[in-house]
């Protein structure tokens, strides 16, 4: 069942990942800075979760019982699971990993480190 810990460890494993509490009680993970999924942990162990959809799936979630627009962000295929049991954990795993695919396509990228060189000293 996926419950807190389950999505946490999924979460942080995709590349470049990092996790922030800037609401409260609200756990967002975030790809370079933008975020991909976000928990309310004060729900307990089966939280609600919000997550980025892609717009050809994000209508047929809202027909699924406990799915509902994202307060806030509904209108940008952000979608709300009422708890973590909502779907089966196959099918949650799909649409986190998609969320992040769809986040991390738009974040913006890794800066290259710049190299410096000491400059030489006059005599």
């Amino acid at each position: 069942m996926p419950d807190v810990d389950w999505i946490r460890k999924l979460c942080l494993a995709f590349p470049d990942v990092t996790e922030d509490m800037p609401w409260g009680d609200d756990l967002c993970f975030k790809v370079r800075g933008k975020i991909f999924t976000g928990m309310v942990l004060s729900d307990g162990r089966f939280p609600r979760i919000t997550l980025k959809c892609a717009p050809e799936t994000f209508h047929a979630l809202l027909e699924t019982e406990g799915i509902s627009p994202a307060p806030y962000v509904g209108r940008y295929k952000w979608v709300m699971l009422a708890n973590s049991n909502v779907l089966p954990s196959g099918e949650l795993e799909d649409l986190i990993r998609r969320s992040y695919e769809l986040v991390s396509a738009k974040a913006p990228k890794k800066k290259a480190a710049i190299r410096k060189t000491p400059r030489k000293r006059g005599k």
